[in-house]
């Protein structure tokens, strides 16, 4: 219900710190942590909230009928319970850290709420809206830091969420294929023919993105030698091994599972990240 392993998500908040140059401020590092904890606090409290609403649904899925309300190890009394703690929580850590970051996770939850009762059942829309919860982890970085968003990380962010957001709808296609049950109330209008196309599109424009943004001024190179460019190499492999997961061995139905689990993907971000540490800070 919590989902700690999603939290991996919200390493998002890290990024204007790691971008901008600022990694080795220890300040505006524990400055972020302290987002990074309220930004799980919330994201485990929609959590709850999604698995309150959803319950009903779950209790038919293959593998969502497992989650502790749906199988019924929490009752749902207990389970509000946990969501207005966590809220609090997460509320609480925020306002006193900084104020704008109190109103980002505000926002957060409530357009979660609404996407919970209403706007999941809009197709397209619905992973609009989740990757726009993406672009708020990188303003909740960029409040509790002061460091300017770069216009490039705000679209490739939301391009790559869009991305992930659209290959798990596949899964969902995939599951009513050989379930016949509707993981969403819109997956009908959702095909798999229509997100690979997708995907390909979204695909095509975030590696142009990425080159784009390699070449141009806004990346603060180190004394290195090493052309931003280079880690272009590891994000379009890293794009296509995520194509061959969902399409060809069709696992694309939990991001982070497949982060955890995959070693070539994490071999991958191990290198891009490697590589571009040398190039902003060596």
């Amino acid at each position: 219900m919590i989902r700690i392993k999603q939290w991996v998500k919200n390493i998002f908040v890290f990024f204007p710190l790691f971008f901008g140059h600022r990694f080795t401020d220890w300040d505006l590092f524990f400055n972020t942590v302290y987002a990074f904890i309220s930004f799980s606090l919330v994201a485990s409290a929609v959590y709850c909230l999604n698995d309150l609403q959803d319950i009903e649904e779950d209790r038919l899925h293959p593998k969502k009928r497992m989650r502790p309300l749906a199988s019924g190890a929490i009752k749902i009394r207990t389970g509000r319970i946990f969501m207005c703690v966590l809220l609090c929580m997460a509320l609480f850590i925020s306002y006193i850290i900084e104020i704008q970051l109190f109103y980002i996770i505000s926002a957060y939850f409530l357009l979660n709420i609404f996407y919970t009762l209403k706007i999941k059942q809009y197709a397209l829309l619905d992973v609009f809206i989740l990757s726009t919860g993406f672009i708020l982890r990188l303003y909740a970085g960029s409040a509790v830091t002061d460091i300017i968003l770069s216009e490039w990380i705000l679209i490739m962010t939301f391009l790559l969420a869009l991305f992930l957001g659209f290959a798990k709808r596949r899964d969902d296609i995939l599951i009513y294929e050989k379930c016949n049950v509707q993981a969403r109330k819109n997956t009908q209008c959702y095909s798999k023919a229509f997100i690979d196309v997708l995907l390909s599109i979204i695909t095509s424009v975030i590696i142009v993105a990425y080159i784009m943004y390699c070449l141009s001024a806004d990346i603060a190179i180190g004394q290195g030698n090493i052309k931003p460019y280079i880690t272009s190499v590891f994000v379009i492999l890293g794009m296509f091994r995520y194509l061959q997961l969902t399409m060809v061995y069709e696992r694309s139905g939990s991001p982070t599972e497949l982060l955890y689990k995959d070693h070539p993907l994490q071999l991958i971000i191990a290198g891009w990240i490697f590589t571009f540490c040398l190039i902003l800070y060596v």
